[in-house]
């Protein structure tokens, strides 16, 4: 596999620290409000690079934190927790709000089938992880106490802004935010380790700490949370790409300070998604979520398709009347799908044979609009249905959007039920069924020609014969 690494600037083979093995972490949310659609699309991707990588034959160990303290409302570690905000505008406790949020968050992963990390840790877990990190960075030379916070001194790391590319005289707090100054930092780029009171008086979490009564900054807590999981080596670090700087770099130069080694060697980066508006965000008012999305009723596996035709290194631009599109193309698969007969024989050889051309079109830095592509090419083989249908099964392991259960629910559904006014019209059918079982064709033919008189066309389908008014 080959994928583009926001490190070293190119598309990288692939190569686990560990032969067969893969330690993957994922930035979560901050659960102080829902996540939107923006959100998701990166959460997506980061699943279908799992994914594709268990379905390549790594043993991977997927780790997602969950923000519940300590993010600012400005990546510079200025302005209020945003969970505190949460609390406040919805007049509600901090955890209140964060059990909330982090359910709907789940939820709404769940509706466009994001299999669920094998480790979930909300940061309120790992106080005295984040206390021990922050310790050792101070004992180190790394981390210094002004002002009542302890502070990380980005001056002396080599490369802090290898994974950005920027330099000191382009410092750019995240992409939200101005740089308000931090008159207790020794340099503009350095960043909280650990708040006290001195800084905010009214934060409703608070931990006894060798520094005071206070809380960890954002950063500090996700590399706690992979170390304290998968250890001092990690794989693959995801996020989108306003992650990159401030968080990342932060993230890396802190963690490889504690460690003295490097930590992470491949960088996952997923763009944004734009409506007419730019860059979806949650300050601009009404959040799209995957549950509005449904609400409206969209198949929330219809976004998932959406975001699928794209390559996830692309911005993707969304508007109801591409969802549309994308929401036709999923219920146009579904249908071909759904007409597969099941059973017979599978031809095994053919079902390798496409599972080796996705692998070969996937793995090349995640491209799963060509993925898409081989799934539509094996829909269009002369290969039989069972064959087709085992084919299906195997590629939708990593696309995920629940073709066969979708196909065999179609299948299933009972048909829609008849108006009273109609009756007579379905009785006829009934009649001219019944004359065509005793090869009364004649019968059968003048009832066709009856109905149509009437503007009454009947469409005989192998599941039974339905009508349409003209």
């Amino acid at each position: 596999m080959k994928l583009y690494n926001t490190l070293s600037k190119q598309i990288d083979e692939f190569v686990p620290n560990e032969p067969g093995k893969v330690k993957m972490y994922t930035c979560g949310p901050t659960v102080y409000h829902y996540a939107h659609i923006g959100n998701i699309r990166t959460y997506i991707m980061e699943d279908v690079l799992e994914k594709f990588l268990r379905f390549s034959g790594y043993d991977v160990t997927r780790v997602m934190n969950v923000t519940d303290v300590g993010h600012l409302s400005s990546d510079g570690d200025t302005g209020e927790d945003k969970m505190v905000a949460g609390a406040k505008r919805e007049h509600k406790t901090v955890m209140e709000i964060a059990k909330f949020y982090e359910k709907a968050f789940f939820d709404d992963c769940a509706k466009v089938n994001i299999k669920y990390p094998d480790i979930v840790q909300p940061a309120t877990g790992c106080i005295d992880e984040f206390i021990t990190l922050v310790g050792g960075l101070i004992d180190k030379g790394f981390g210094y106490i002004a002002g009542g916070n302890v502070y990380f001194d980005t001056s002396k790391v080599k490369d802090y802004y290898a994974l950005s590319g920027h330099s000191t005289d382009e410092l750019m707090v995240g992409v939200r935010d101005d740089v308000d100054e931090d008159t207790n930092k020794r340099n503009k780029a350095d960043f909280v380790l650990w708040f006290t009171k001195s800084k905010f008086e009214d934060q409703e979490l608070k931990w006894d700490s060798p520094w005071g009564l206070g809380y960890p900054g954002w950063h500090i807590e996700c590399s706690g949370i992979s170390m304290k999981y998968l250890g001092e080596h990690l794989d693959i670090h995801c996020g989108g790409v306003d992650n990159i700087f401030p968080h990342h770099t932060n993230e890396i130069a802190q963690s490889e300070a504690y460690l003295g080694h490097k930590w992470c060697n491949y960088w996952f980066h997923v763009q944004h998604l734009n409506d007419e508006t730019g860059k979806m965000s949650k300050s601009k008012g009404a959040i799209l979520t995957v549950s509005v999305l449904k609400e409206k009723g969209y198949d929330p596996l219809a976004y998932r398709l959406f975001c699928l035709q794209s390559h996830y290194r692309k911005p993707l631009n969304f508007s109801y009347d591409a969802l549309d599109n994308a929401s036709a193309a999923y219920d146009k698969l579904v249908k071909r799908v759904a007409k597969l007969e099941n059973g017979g024989d599978v031809d095994a050889a053919k079902v390798d044979e496409y599972r080796q051309k996705f692998i070969e079109k996937v793995g090349m830095d995640l491209n799963t609009s060509l993925g898409l592509t081989v799934l539509y090419d094996a829909l269009k083989d002369s290969v039989s249905d069972a064959t087709k249908r085992a084919i299906v099964g195997e590629l939708d392991k990593v696309l995920s959007l629940g073709l066969l259960e979708a196909a065999e629910k179609l299948n299933s559904a009972p048909a829609p039920e008849i108006d009273d006014a109609d009756k007579w019209i379905t009785d006829l059918i009934a009649e001219r069924a019944a004359a065509k079982k005793n090869k009364d064709y004649a019968r059968a033919d003048a009832i066709r020609a009856s109905l149509a008189e009437k503007g009454i066309t009947l469409i005989d389908t192998k599941d039974g014969t339905t009508f349409t008014k003209s």
